[in-house]
């Protein structure tokens, strides 16, 4: 690894639904691979790596940051665990990709940035969304000025769960809700556009029988006549598109969470569509996006950066203190 032109090794920490998913992907990365899977039992490893192919199995998550010949550790446990997992990862001296949200709170994900930077080590968000090509032509628009001064963003992201008070979305001792699990999508692409401090955060929330926020709506405002609407659901499903509005036109992604289109709309002009026919689920950019960071020696991604990851679970927490809900394990 270092070289330009070389190949990231890659060991999952987890074997839930999402390291699948990222474990498919892995054959779309150009610049890495698979080569291990860590998971608290060695049977569960060993049949997570029978099936996607990878050389290595560990039974115990220590036992696989411990692997010389890994690069770089993706952490897919629940977030509860965050905190521990990546600095497993990181004290072992591995580059890490997190699933997100990053932690529970910003208190847990303080001392992660600073061990990542105290070590020069890589660190990044696993916001996958940042590196999918419609989401990447979106802010090639708005950085050309294609819709003139943005003012406008509404996004949301829900989907309505099984009812399953022990399951890891509606219980509170897993950090169950739509906010940390839903929201942190229109969250940071409202962040992606306007940044991570608005002036003003107004939010209405309905707790449900659990104790956990099942829906919830937000309005930002950022001044100037710039804000954002957002919604997020883990009982109701909703449309999960996003509109940006500007002064001069406006973009419109279906479903923009996983988006494959994009759409630019200027008056007097003729639509433009960006489509993008992947193979893969879309986790292999991410991916990608990591080793090409690593393979130029750098400790964060531009596109997504710690200072940024850090801000946005910063505002999660005022949102969260707005509604007076907290995890009985903070």
């Amino acid at each position: 690894m270092g070289e330009a032109g070389g190949t990231i090794k890659w060991g999952i920490m987890g074997t839930g639904w999402i390291a699948e998913r990222f474990a498919e992907d892995l054959a779309y990365v150009g610049n890495g691979e698979g080569l291990a899977v860590g998971s608290r039992t060695f049977e569960s490893a060993k049949k997570f790596a029978d099936q996607f192919g990878l050389p290595r199995a560990y039974g115990s998550y220590a036992d696989l940051v411990a692997d010389p010949d890994i690069d770089a550790i993706y952490v897919a446990t629940p977030h509860p665990y965050h905190r521990e997992n990546v600095l497993t990862a990181l004290n072992a001296g591995k580059a890490v990709l997190c699933e997100k949200p990053f932690t529970v709170n910003s208190a847990e994900l303080e001392p992660l940035v600073h061990t990542a930077k105290q070590n020069k080590l890589f660190l990044m968000e696993a916001m996958w969304t940042r590196f999918l090509p419609p989401i990447v032509q979106v802010r090639t628009w708005l950085e050309e000025g294609r819709i003139g001064e943005v003012k406008l963003l509404k996004a949301e992201f829900g989907f309505r769960s099984d009812w399953n008070p022990e399951g890891r979305l509606l219980n509170p001792r897993l950090g169950g809700g739509a906010l940390l699990d839903a929201g942190i999508y229109p969250v940071s692409f409202a962040s992606m556009i306007f940044g991570t401090k608005p002036e003003r955060i107004s939010s209405t929330v309905h707790i449900g029988e659990t104790g956990v926020d099942e829906h919830f709506s937000l309005l930002l405002d950022y001044g100037q006549g710039k804000s954002a609407s957002l919604h997020g659901a883990v009982r109701l499903a909703l449309t999960n598109d996003a509109y940006i509005h500007g002064t001069e036109g406006s973009i419109y992604i279906p479903s923009f969470l996983n988006a494959k289109e994009a759409y630019l709309r200027v008056a007097g002009q003729e639509e433009v569509k960006f489509t993008d026919d992947r193979p893969s689920t879309g986790y292999a950019f991410e991916a990608e996006e990591v080793g090409r960071c690593l393979l130029n020696g750098l400790t964060e991604s531009p596109s997504i950066t710690l200072e940024e990851s850090l801000g946005i679970m910063k505002l999660l927490d005022e949102i969260r203190g707005q509604w007076n809900l907290k995890y009985p394990f903070e």
